[in-house]
């Protein structure tokens, strides 16, 4: 049976930190615009930073959705699925934004994540949890983490910090429907 939260208290922390992917849902103001669902992952990227807001590092990647949609009306939830042990799913609904390498705040939090490879971060997204629930995840499967994917590093360690200007600037300015993404 479903469950709402007042916070995240100590043991519900531990389940968020302990969950190796989970999943950031945004979707534009636009009724026709494109609703995204990304996964996120790789250890050290997830924080809590208080029993009502999280954080997680943005890496470079294909598309800027996330970031589009929370410059644009800031709604953002975060879902957290149980692939081993007792079932359980929690969704963090909240508001969340972009800080990025150059904004004052971004070095403070930063500091909140063990993932020490700065090269391809793009921003730390920040999320005012509003409203905590968990649910029973009685039909999510029971799955065997086998380890990180590394593909991400390896390909970003061989660049120089000049393509990843690039990159944003050729790629991620704006959305797939034509949002502002990452600032020039």
């Amino acid at each position: 049976m479903g469950k709402i939260h007042d916070s995240i208290e100590p043991r519900l922390e531990r389940f968020l930190l302990d969950q190796p992917v989970f999943f950031v849902g945004t979707a534009p103001l636009d009724a026709d615009g494109h609703v995204n669902v990304s996964p996120k992952g790789m250890g050290g990227t997830f924080a809590v930073l208080d029993p009502h807001r999280v954080a997680y590092l943005d890496y470079t990647g294909s598309g800027t959705e996330t970031i589009a949609h929370l410059r644009e009306n800031g709604r953002v939830v975060l879902m957290f699925c149980a692939f081993e042990g007792p079932p359980n799913i929690v969704r963090l609904h909240s508001r969340g934004r972009a800080v990025l390498p150059a904004d004052p705040e971004f070095a403070e939090l930063r500091a909140h994540f063990t993932k020490e490879r700065t090269l391809g971060q793009r921003s730390v997204i920040v999320v005012d949890v509003q409203r905590i629930s968990d649910s029973c995840g009685w039909s999510v499967p029971l799955m065997d983490l086998r380890g990180d994917r590394d593909i991400l590093d390896r390909a970003q360690e061989r660049r120089d910090p000049q393509y990843f200007d690039d990159y944003w600037r050729e790629r991620n300015a704006a959305s797939i429907d034509g949002l502002p993404g990452v600032p020039g």
